[in-house]
């Protein structure tokens, strides 16, 4: 499984809304300028620079990502772009919801260590995906068993 945030824009997009907001804020400070503040311009560009850093790094964050694979004896998150890998056994892995800060948590535990999961994800995606790894993992315990 690809655990991925939903991004709203794509790249293309989030140039074109920069272009925007950038264009109508040094209009804005143009028409100031003519006005009498000879500083609108100035602090109109350093604003349109500091706006397209958080619109772009807030974009970015997008980027990141889990991979779930699971197989009849490990199950392994690893997180993109980071290098972060985490192994449990099949058989002794548990998935559970905690309350969080202002959101719930999904954990993965087994033998005193935990991992969170799709910390980017929605509410009803965590729910959703706790769901459907309890069924994956109570599938690959039944054939541990035969």
């Amino acid at each position: 499984m690809w655990l991925r945030p939903n991004r709203a824009l794509s790249r293309r997009g989030l140039r074109r809304l920069i272009m925007v907001l950038a264009a109508l804020a040094l209009t804005t400070a143009g028409l100031g300028a003519w006005q009498g503040n000879v500083f609108a311009p100035l602090f109109a560009l350093i604003e349109s620079c500091a706006m397209a850093l958080a619109l772009w790094r807030a974009w970015r964050a997008g980027d990141r990502s889990e991979r779930i694979r699971l197989d009849e004896s490990s199950l392994e998150v690893r997180s993109l772009p980071g290098r972060r890998r985490a192994c449990f056994q099949s058989y002794w892995v548990r998935v559970r919801l905690a309350p969080g800060n202002g959101h719930g948590r999904l954990l993965l535990g087994s033998h005193g260590r935990e991992l969170e999961i799709g910390a980017f994800l929605a509410e009803e995606e965590r729910l959703e995906l706790s769901r459907k790894l309890k069924v994956l993992l109570a599938d690959v315990r039944g054939q541990q068993r035969r």
